[in-house]
């Protein structure tokens, strides 16, 4: 008698693939196989020697948990809330430029992917979709990553279109005053858009299906500037050129009040790692502290978030809300980090990783690895509720 043999549909296929990725570190591979090196390197790349980058993750790794035992954990509350609204788990989608690179379908796939589970996601000044296609106002929580720019008229104008579009809260950026040396990025020459030279020409043919989309599809463009920025036109544009072109390295804590009261709802401060400038950025108008080191990518020696939090909780005394960015791969990170503090994670290369595998499903992967991670920490360390998080929980070092 034969066997009855299974034939699957390509998109079948796929899902039955993703669905074996069990972490995010297979997420990453199955992203490495579909990219072109130099935008694989671009989503994987930190700055300099990259011992920001490692250490966000190790950081981690390093922390021991102390497990409670016979506690009730038949029931879970994985609930939190931010920027004023309740969500289902302790994480945000954080904001990451240029995400068209890594699919066509850019920021919509990832944001539907949030929007099924009901969680936030920040659009990047920088992205490739613009403020108002992503405006959700019925929807899961919505921000808008902003910058204040040598032109705050434009600053101002990203105000209004967020305001008009329904956004919960605004997220903004302090750490990135000059571009950080990612020397992947410099050895493959990325620019927007991306540019064939010598060393990258084999890389890009082959992968067509990355590269075709590329060639044929939507236009890369940092489509909420471009209209107002100079330095954009036909001809590829270094990022670095950009950055160091467009931002103000004049900032001070007064130019925080004033987009606070520009804007006056929910506002988090991005890049934040001493406990001093979280307490500066609460008395300048900001409810929530983005403990970051922006993944690595700008100050090569920056400290780990994860190491950053505890001394920024005991420092604020309850006063703001704090999100751990950078470093998250586990689900036990995300328990880590609320015992030391946070109240909250957001994860910016996971979901990247997944999105450069399958588009929006491999988003939903990334979230639901995270979760069931998280979940299963929680039962195995003997805690029901975010809440029930706490510093003894954590070993001493």
């Amino acid at each position: 008698m034969l066997e009855a043999v299974a034939f699957y549909h390509p998109v079948e296929r796929e899902e039955v693939e993703l669905a074996q990725d069990h972490n995010i570190a297979a997420l990453r591979r199955r992203a490495s196989r579909r990219l072109p090196g130099p935008i694989f390197d671009y989503i994987d790349g930190g700055a300099e020697d990259e011992l920001a980058l490692r250490e966000a993750v190790e950081a981690f790794d390093r922390a021991r948990l102390m497990p409670r035992m016979m506690v009730d954990v038949s029931t879970l509350d994985t609930s939190t809330t931010l920027f004023g609204r309740t969500i289902p788990l302790p994480l945000m989608l954080a904001p990451t430029g240029l995400t068209r690179l890594f699919h066509p379908e850019a920021e919509q796939a990832v944001a539907r992917a949030a929007d099924a589970v009901g969680l936030p996601y920040c659009l990047s000044t920088l992205g490739t979709t613009t403020i108002e296609e992503l405006a959700n106002p019925a929807g899961a929580p919505r921000l808008f990553q902003i910058y204040i720019f040598r032109d705050r008229g434009l600053t101002e104008e990203f105000i209004e279109r967020a305001r008009a579009a329904g956004y919960d809260g605004l997220v903004l950026t302090v750490d990135t005053l000059v571009a950080g040396k990612r020397e992947r990025d410099i050895v493959n020459g990325l620019a927007l858009p991306p540019k064939l030279t010598p060393r990258s020409f084999l890389s890009f043919a082959s992968k067509p299906r990355w590269s075709l989309p590329a060639l044929f599809g939507r236009k890369f463009d940092f489509v909420n500037v471009a209209h107002r920025v100079e330095t954009m036109s036909d001809q590829p544009v270094s990022l670095a050129a950009y950055v160091n072109g467009q931002f103000d390295r004049s900032l001070t804590w007064r130019d925080l009040e004033w987009l606070a009261a520009k804007w006056g709802g929910p506002l988090a401060v991005k890049g934040i790692v001493r406990p001093d400038d979280a307490l500066a950025a609460l008395d300048s108008g900001a409810d929530t502290i983005m403990v970051s080191n922006h993944g690595g990518r700008q100050l090569g020696t920056a400290v780990a978030p994860f190491d950053a939090i505890a001394s920024i909780a005991d420092t604020i005394g309850g006063r703001g809300t704090i999100i751990c960015d950078g470093g998250i791969r586990r689900g036990a990170h995300v328990a880590k980090a609320l015992a030391a503090g946070a109240q909250a994670c957001s994860i910016g290369r996971a979901y990247l990783y997944g999105l450069a595998a399958d588009g929006e499903r491999g988003v939903a992967r990334a979230i639901d690895i995270l979760r069931e991670e998280l979940e299963r920490t929680m039962i195995l360390a003997g805690v029901s509720s975010c809440a029930g998080f706490d510093r003894s929980l954590l070993a001493a070092a």
